[in-house]
């Protein structure tokens, strides 16, 4: 799992329209020594000429955005820097959007009015754990289950322990690695054993998939 240092912090790009948010975004994380804001740009487009030449670790990429959107332009990050972990900043909270953005790549969802630490709590999660679930998220994957089955053909009915079960729920908690070991009491290399295991029996392929077997099964709660 990264880790950020602070002699070599999180590089992070924002692609909005809007630059009075911008700046608002950029004051904030500014006083972050873990995280650096390396590239702004107005829409996809610009973004994605940035993105030839630089490589962040983290985008906070603005759904509707003249030019290019944030939805044609998530896709096109996908392709030319896998790796990269993205933000996607709306207004709305519409969750079949967000189940829609999560499926194509989207490593978390937040909107615009979300406080400054709330942003950064989301860059330094994605950084570390490739997701960053809150309310919204859970709620729009939940909702996506109730409509569609995602991941159908792999979504299997498995067989948990009560150990796994437990694990399973805490990553839904947002817990780092180090925090579920510490809570459980068993080394972080088992716990990344445990979650790897867990995709195994579940057939979830992602972080993503595990946690929408966790609600689907009931082990998340809607809020």
């Amino acid at each position: 799992m990264k880790k950020p240092d602070p002699n070599n912090p999180i590089k992070v790009a924002i692609a909005d329209d809007h630059a009075l948010f911008r700046a608002g975004v950029k004051t904030a994380l500014s006083a972050k020594k873990d995280v650096e804001l390396i590239a702004e740009a107005d829409n996809g487009m610009q973004l994605l000429n940035l993105l030839k030449h630089i490589e962040p670790d983290v985008i906070l990429l603005d759904i509707q955005m003249p030019i290019m959107d944030g939805i044609s332009t998530l896709p096109e990050i996908r392709k030319m820097h896998p790796g990269v972990k993205v933000i996607i900043l709306s207004m709305h909270n519409d969750h079949s959007m967000i189940s829609k953005l999560m499926e194509i790549g989207a490593n978390s969802y937040l909107t615009k009015n979300s406080d400054s630490e709330t942003i950064y709590q989301a860059i330094k999660t994605c950084y570390e754990q490739e997701f960053f679930f809150n309310e919204l998220t859970n709620k729009a994957l939940l909702t996506g289950l109730r409509t569609r089955k995602l991941e159908p053909d792999t979504m299997l009915d498995a067989q948990l322990s009560d150990k796994e079960i437990r694990i399973l729920k805490l990553m839904c908690e947002e817990k780092t690695t180090k925090e579920i070991a510490d809570i459980v009491d068993i080394s972080p290399r088992t716990v990344e054993a445990i979650r790897d295991k867990l995709k195994t029996k579940t057939g979830a392929k992602s972080m993503a998939g595990l946690v929408m077997y966790a609600v689907k099964k009931g082990f998340v709660q809607e809020q």
